[in-house]
């Protein structure tokens, strides 16, 4: 009984590698499939594989190869006859927003919308803006944003 029951099992575990054969058939304007051809104009039509499993990336063409790698320099240079700063998802943008956090990346107005208007701006040598955190009214923390090309280049957190 035992032997009957795993060779049931195995036989279920192992898939069906082979397909059956489909032909279509076009007669009287009527299009038929069946296991057999049906006739003289009868197509055998190749059926794909469409079990579940393996990698995301198989049945994908293979990607292009880029023409040439971009530098930094490049990008930057792109970024700025674009006007952009680098893509933020929009789903972390409103994350920084609300935990009032500032990355690099960031645009003017995301940097105002999450620390509000900067109490001290330097246009020079890098625009920067300088935020005070103040903690039962003592200053805590100094938060230094610099820009560069309207994004946030950098930003960092220096006790006073």
């Amino acid at each position: 009984m035992k032997q009957t029951l795993l060779i049931g099992i195995l036989m279920l575990a192992v898939p069906a590698t082979t397909w059956p054969q489909v032909y279509r058939c076009d007669t009287g304007g009527e299009t038929r499939f069946s296991d057999q051809p049906c006739g003289e104009d009868s197509e055998r039509i190749t059926i794909r594989d469409n079990r579940i499993g393996g990698s995301f990336g198989q049945n994908l063409p293979p990607e292009p190869k880029p023409e040439k790698t971009e530098t930094e320099q490049d990008k930057r240079e792109q970024q700025q006859a674009e006007g952009t700063c680098r893509f933020i998802n929009s789903t972390d943008l409103r994350r920084y927003l609300v935990r009032e956090q500032v990355v690099k990346g960031m645009t003017r107005e995301h940097v105002r919308k999450a620390f509000g208007r900067p109490p001290e701006t330097y246009p020079t040598p890098q625009e920067t803006w300088v935020y005070q955190t103040k903690y039962y009214g003592n200053l805590y923390e100094l938060t230094y944003v610099y820009f560069r090309d309207g994004c946030v280049e950098d930003v960092v957190y220096r006790k006073p």
